[in-house]
């Protein structure tokens, strides 16, 4: 089993086909299904991408395929640049006479 009952996992579900899309909706968004990923907490055991059941947080029910165990952040904002802090540093100085106008 790849999850327990009770884990923290994400499921993911296909609310709309890309022919089920609103006619208002733009053309190149129309091409695709309108997806959902939540988060929750598991009601059974059971494999990735099998049908489950999970409780958000905010204790709504929601049906859809495991797609992840304990799911995490990945993204971060990148490597420090060293000229944006001298750029916010010398924006203090211009805009609010520097650090003795804290």
């Amino acid at each position: 089993m790849d999850a327990r009952r009770g884990d923290w996992v994400i499921i993911h579900n296909t609310v709309l086909d890309s022919s089920q899309r609103a006619p208002q909706v733009p053309e190149d968004t129309k091409l695709h299904p309108l997806e959902t990923w939540v988060k929750g907490f598991i009601d059974r055991d059971a494999n990735i991408s099998d049908l489950v059941k999970v409780k958000t947080i905010t204790g709504r029910c929601v049906e859809g395929n495991l797609v992840n165990v304990n799911p995490y952040y990945t993204h971060d904002y990148g490597k420090c640049i060293p000229e944006l802090l001298q750029i916010g540093l010398q924006a203090r100085d211009i805009l609010f006479g520097g650090e003795l106008n804290d």
